[in-house]
């Protein structure tokens, strides 16, 4: 299912630009309470976009917090006078999805090349794997740094690959508190993962 599913009836096309607008405007200075609102007015648009792309609940549901992401950090580059909210916020959930297929298109193609010339071509893989180890310690630190109960929402959501109804069974709480400590915890993550973020 995808997020903030049970959320209030969407606004009229003008209201909710000018909502979405004002929304924006708070979270560019941000304001956590600005950037839950505007979460639950846009996700399921977002998702729903995502989803035509790439039909795929699971990946429509990281695009969808990918999105919302890169909205609370860059915010600040809306320009009403280009176009609506909405279209801004939509253009950018178009965009991820469609990189969100080649990715998975390019990531396929290599995959074939990589066993294509597995025998002939043998691949030294240690500074990539020094890489990723590297990567991923600070994936594992930043996902410590924010705490229970956040942390733990976080492994099930990503690392589980859980969508969100199933990460509220799993942890016992209703859904709408599972997708709040989700979104929390990407915000926390992000300011531990930002320079000068981790200890």
């Amino acid at each position: 299912m995808g997020p903030a599913q049970g959320a209030g009836p969407l606004l009229s096309p003008t209201d909710s630009n000018v909502e979405l607008s004002l929304l924006l405007r708070r979270v560019a200075a941000q304001d956590q309470s600005a950037f839950a609102d505007l979460y639950d007015q846009v996700s399921p648009r977002i998702y729903g976009l995502a989803l035509r792309v790439l039909r795929n609940p699971s990946m429509a549901e990281e695009v969808t917090q990918e999105v919302l992401l890169q909205v609370w950090r860059e915010a600040r580059t809306f320009d009403p006078a280009r176009g609506s909210a909405l279209a801004w916020l939509m253009t950018i959930a178009h965009r991820r999805a469609v990189d969100r297929v080649r990715s998975e298109e390019a990531q396929s193609a290599r995959l074939h090349r990589y066993e294509a010339r597995q025998e002939a071509v043998p691949y030294d893989s240690t500074a990539e794997e020094g890489e990723m180890r590297i990567e991923a310690s600070r994936v594992r630190r930043a996902i410590d740094a924010v705490g229970e109960p956040h942390r733990t929402t976080l492994l099930l959501a990503y690392f589980e690959g859980l969508t969100h109804r199933e990460v509220a069974e799993r942890t016992q709480v209703p859904l709408g508190t599972a997708k709040t400590r989700i979104r929390d915890g990407l915000l926390k993550m992000r300011t531990a993962m930002a320079p000068g973020g981790e200890q």
